[in-house]
């Protein structure tokens, strides 16, 4: 065991981030000239799994993250000689097919790295007992970090994995590095929130970050994190030196409420109490995060199960100046007439402002989608009808994309199997076989009774201006399936603490369950969850099916709720003039 902490960089959040910030990662250092131990990368997300299911229905040998091919193309010598092991779950649906198609590159490049990759997640085979059909199309078990720890034990220089969870990338050289029991919870639950925090790239650094305005250095791009694990699981969140953005309490707690569900984060290898988080500033670029606290994790596993749902398709109609509601009603009743497909969904418009300096500002957008089983009603029959309106239809009939064809989609849904059912198995670079172990002690739920925070103490109203939410409110938003998350919390922004705690309690007593309706009105007739964390001054909001099916299925101009947290800071509430 290392009593050094682990230093440990992401060069990638999503399939599609910034393609150069291998080789940046991999050259960077910190102010002390230090460079990295490990570089992971996040490829997987619900809808990536969705894609590359869809690329394996084309060519079975695909169903991997193709740009990190290239990225490994262009820096493995570079990681191979500075000693930055990487590792990636960009195995996505063929972990094998990618470990393989990087010993191919190697080779071509003269070098020898050793290879290996973690495989067992593929479950579609236990379907008919867990609730889904054997013809899904992807089902992946989320798994966690121990088959990459011990690939990295092993030796391996690169360890390429399928759906293991996306802080695992942390976990697992946290693991190899300091040799944590499976039972060292706190030291692991500390990990996990290391690794949450750095996995989404520069969302950790500035990135989709609501006080983006006080940034340093917008003129270069942002840094991607650093996530430096000492042996009991605590961490400095950092990046490197002369890097965009920056690094504090606000841009961390970002990414900490991001796609969370309640105060307890459960994960394949431990709980985490995200409650029991504290944050600190640790100088220039360098936040600290200590006192976490994590319990046995939960007997079952989760599973990302994603479905062929049907086909869809759009059209978005531009009405402009005066009369748009009435505009909008005849296209309507028109088109409406004309449709055969089996769902029928038309956005709401919004009336323009009156005696506007463009025409653009002038107008607003209806959209039309359609969906069905077939991709015959949802095609041409629909876009011909669509465009046959064009000379007898409201004035100013415009679309603002010409026909396109009818697209496949999908439906995500969360699902659940017996830890005993899932053989988490690593390859090694030699060809040899691991199953790695289950922890072994589990939780029924992994929730503690009561976790479910009580309503924060109420204070006297003293209310007298009507501002927006985010006047000292940051918020970051995102999907989890059918659900939206929304976390908010208090800015640090120099207030004294006096302030900052009455702006806490303000902001606990603000989003009560009953005030969601009023301050989110599209949420008013859906179940919201209110999680409470004071450690972080935060606040967590859980909207249940806002999204439907999920990103691929949803018909929401937001389909992945991104901008439902500064929709809702730029809503007018009540705010005490002390708070100010």
């Amino acid at each position: 065991m290392s009593t050094r902490a682990i230093r440990i960089g992401n060069c990638s959040g999503f399939y599609g981030d910034r393609l150069s910030a291998m080789r940046e990662m991999l050259e960077g250092t910190g102010d002390d000239g230090r460079g990295l131990d490990v570089l992971t990368g996040d490829y997987l997300a619900e809808l990536t799994m969705l894609i590359l299911g869809k690329d394996q229905l084309k060519d079975p040998s695909l169903g991997y993250a193709r740009t990190f091919v290239r990225q490994v193309e262009d820096c493995l010598g570079l990681a191979l000689e500075r000693g930055v092991r990487i590792v990636a779950n960009a195995g996505g649906l063929n972990p094998a097919g990618l470990a393989d198609r990087i010993r191919e590159v190697a080779a071509g490049l003269g070098l020898d790295p050793q290879v290996a990759h973690v495989e067992g997640d593929d479950v579609r085979d236990l379907g008919p007992r867990n609730g889904w059909s054997e013809g899904v199309l992807t089902a992946n078990a989320y798994l966690g970090g121990f088959g990459i720890a011990a690939a990295l034990t092993a030796g391996a220089d690169i360890v390429v994995t399928g759906r293991v969870t996306d802080a695992s990338l942390v976990v697992g050289p946290a693991v190899a590095h300091h040799d944590w029991a499976p039972t060292s919870y706190d030291a692991l639950a500390g990990a996990v929130v290391a690794g949450h925090v750095i996995e989404c790239g520069t969302q950790a650094t500035g990135g989709n970050f609501s006080g983006f305005l006080d940034l340093p250095r917008r003129d270069l791009p942002l840094g991607f994190p650093v996530a430096e694990v000492a042996a009991d699981g605590s961490s400095i969140i950092t990046k490197h030196a002369g890097t965009g953005g920056s690094v504090t309490v606000d841009t961390v707690t970002a990414q900490l409420v991001y796609e969370v569900q309640s105060t307890r984060y459960l994960g394949p290898d431990v709980t985490v109490h995200l409650d029991s988080i504290h944050l600190a500033q640790d100088g220039e670029d360098r936040v600290a995060v200590t006192g976490v606290v994590g319990e046995a994790p939960p007997e079952k596993l989760k599973v990302c199960v994603n479905e062929l749902g049907g086909w869809r398709n759009s059209a978005e109609f531009v009405l402009t100046g005066l009369d748009v509601e009435a505009k909008a009603a005849w296209v309507r009743d028109q088109l409406g007439s004309l449709l055969t497909a089996a769902e029928v969904t038309w956005s709401d418009v919004s009336v323009p402002a009156l005696d506007a300096d463009t025409e653009e500002a002038a107008s607003t957008l209806l959209r039309c989608t359609v969906k069905d089983s077939s991709p015959d009603p949802v095609g041409r029959v629909f876009t011909s009808a669509a465009v046959e309106l064009a000379l007898g239809s409201y004035p100013g009939f415009t679309m603002t994309a010409p026909p396109a064809p009818a697209t496949p989609y999908g439906i995500y849904r969360a699902q659940y199997v017996d830890r005993a059912d899932v053989t988490h198995t690593v390859v090694h670079a030699d060809g040899r076989r691991e199953v790695v172990a289950d922890p072994g002690v589990c939780s029924p739920t992994g929730e503690a009774p009561g976790a479910r925070p009580s309503p924060y103490p109420g204070r006297a109203d003293s209310l007298t201006r009507r501002l927006p939410l985010g006047t000292f409110v940051h918020a970051r938003s995102g999907d989890k399936g059918g659900d939206a998350n929304i976390g908010l919390w208090v800015a640090h922004d120099g207030a004294d603490q006096e302030t900052y705690d009455a702006r806490v309690q303000w902001l606990f007593k603000m989003l009560s369950p009953r005030a969601i309706p009023g301050l989110l009105p599209e949420a008013a007739e859906l179940d919201v969850d209110v999680w409470l964390l004071p450690n972080l001054g935060a606040v967590n909001l859980v909207v249940h099916d806002l999204l439907g099916q999920g990103v691929a299925a949803s018909t929401r101009f937001d389909p992945q709720a991104k901008g439902l947290g500064e929709w809702l800071r730029s809503r007018l509430v009540s705010i005490e003039k002390s708070l100010l």
